[in-house]
């Protein structure tokens, strides 16, 4: 479910046709394989947040380097916030 959701927000960003979406994979390099600048990473992690209701720092944006990282940062979080509430 959170990879499924990370393809949307990634192709949505970075404007990628829904065949190119389909292609990306958990190995997949948000900067070389995907093209990602600076600029459409910020926008990322920020429609991130927003996609799923959770806060991403600095530290761990700098760290998501693959969409593998982005699933891992986003589970974490997500446990996080479970824990946090009951």
């Amino acid at each position: 479910m959170i990879l499924a959701k990370v393809r949307v927000v990634v192709a949505d960003v970075l404007e990628l046709s829904e065949a190119a979406e389909c292609e990306i994979t958990p190995e997949s390099d948000l900067s070389k394989d995907l093209g990602a600048d600076s600029l459409a990473r910020l926008e990322m992690v920020m429609d991130l947040e927003e996609a799923f209701g959770i806060d991403i720092d600095d530290e761990q944006a700098a760290k998501m380097c693959t969409v593998r990282d982005v699933v891992d940062v986003i589970a974490a979080s997500l446990r996080d916030l479970a824990s946090a509430a009951g």
